[in-house]
């Protein structure tokens, strides 16, 4: 038998090799032109005096040791913490409800799945414009708590309820817009892996005595742990993000008690100008999203974590 000639050989090995990464490459000059290329530069400037006029001037740890003095950048900290904290196990744990009620072979669920996801294919301007108007002072809630409350003197002490002037409750407020927006598409992922459990499984548990709730004790939650766990790292990193809740319906008010990082980079960067002050809180910002985003890394293969 004949043989390819080495030169043949190495060419066509090269290329094999080489057409995938050729597939890639618009991709990655995509990703380098609009994520890399503007995250070398915001590293840049964290160390840089920089507001869009003149040209950076290095100035060193200069803005890190603004930002330690920083009340409001701590203030926002705190409020992206209360927010991971309160957001996330309810994106956790409201969807696996939601995804086992219209998991059930019931005549119109279809049509609820339809109405439980249609909140995340709204915007989110919409959104936070439609629960602003709910928010208002004569909005719905407002008359829903006066219609309950009547005219007694608690109701004259209560009533309107500021949801979004309160220091107390503004944050709350935005939280809740954000529980609500979710709420669909964290069914969806959950509804799939609920569809992924034989149903023999629930079988043989109910044979066993394991009926009711205590079936997705022994059974749904064990099996759904990858599920519960790529929500609660994909929450996570969207929990630190929050911005256009807090962009439309408070500004960050009252008081700065709903404002968090994402917020305060953006008011930083684009409303006083301060570019390079604005990229060392990014900065900041993308230490505490690598976090859940490297522990998702880590864990995808051990965990068998599904895709999405």
């Amino acid at each position: 038998m004949g043989r390819l000639p080495m030169g043949r050989f190495s060419v066509d090995r090269f290329r094999d090799r080489a057409t995938p990464y050729l597939f890639l490459a618009p991709a990655l000059l995509v990703l380098t032109l609009t994520v890399f290329w503007p995250a070398i530069q915001a590293f840049y400037y964290s160390f840089t005096r920089y507001d869009l006029i003149s040209e950076p001037e290095w100035i060193g740890l200069a803005n890190f040791r603004r930002l330690w003095g920083d009340e409001t950048f701590w203030k926002t900290l705190r409020n992206t913490i209360a927010y991971l904290v309160c957001v996330v196990p309810l994106l956790v744990s409201l969807p696996l409800a939601l995804a086992i009620l219209v998991n059930q072979k019931l005549r119109g669920m279809k049509g609820f799945r339809l109405a439980y996801y249609t909140p995340v294919v709204i915007s989110m301007v919409v959104a936070g414009i439609a629960w602003r108007w709910l928010y208002a002072e004569n909005g719905l809630l407002n008359q829903i708590a006066a219609g309950i409350l009547g005219n007694g003197a608690l109701a004259q002490k209560l009533l309107p309820i500021p949801w979004l002037t309160s220091p107390n409750l503004a944050l709350f407020s935005v939280m809740a817009v954000t529980v609500w927006k979710g709420l669909g598409y964290y069914m969806v992922v959950y509804l799939a892996g609920l569809q992924g459990i034989a149903p023999d499984l629930y079988e043989a548990a109910a044979i066993d005595g394991s009926d009711g709730f205590a079936k997705h004790w022994d059974i749904t939650l064990p099996l759904m742990r990858p599920y519960l766990l790529l929500v609660g790292i994909i929450s996570s990193i969207s929990a630190t993000k929050v911005f256009e809740e807090v962009y439309i319906m408070t500004q960050g008010g009252p008081l700065s008690r709903s404002k968090t990082i994402v917020y305060y980079v953006y008011e930083q960067a684009f409303g006083q100008l301060e570019i390079s002050y604005g990229c060392t809180i990014g900065l900041v910002l993308f230490l505490i999203v690598l976090v859940p985003s490297l522990l998702r890394l880590a864990l995808g293969g051990k965990q068998g974590l599904p895709e999405i």
